[in-house]
């Protein structure tokens, strides 16, 4: 897995963590983000989104603005260098993409496809019980 992550994210100075990457996905998408609003939209705390942001910051690869009705929010931007960035390591998801899915038949890649949304959901049930169970649990201790 290591030589697929290098080969997605680079290595050295140059690589990217998985967070950055999440996070470089997400401003690739949209003009601007309020630092909250991205910390969100990635379902992480906002202190972790900042340090991931911090680092895409220093690689040049995103901005830090002052909104401009309120310069007390953080806005991030990616900027030219971030986009080509996202541009390459997207033309190689897309060629691993492509490899991944020659290994099953045209007929396959619908149950595949119908197969990892109900592997998906499944994860995401897990995960709102396991929420609610530990909300009951700090309920119940309070």
């Amino acid at each position: 897995m290591g030589t697929l992550r290098e080969y997605l994210l680079g290595t050295g100075d140059e690589a990217l963590e998985q967070g950055q990457m999440d996070s470089l996905d997400l401003l690739a998408r949209q003009p601007s983000w309020r630092m909250s609003d991205l910390a969100e939209a990635l379902r992480i705390d906002p202190s972790t989104a900042t340090r991931a942001v911090q680092r895409l910051v220093g690689a040049g690869l995103a901005k830090r603005c002052p909104h401009d009705d309120d310069g007390r929010v953080v806005m991030v931007e990616v900027t030219e260098a971030g986009l080509a960035r996202h541009a390459d390591v997207n033309a190689r998801r897309g060629e691993l993409m492509a490899h991944m899915l020659g290994a099953f038949t045209p007929q396959e890649r619908p149950m595949l496809a119908d197969m990892l949304e109900r592997f998906v959901s499944a994860v995401d049930e897990f995960v709102e019980r396991l929420g609610r169970l530990q909300a009951e649990a700090a309920a119940a201790a309070t």
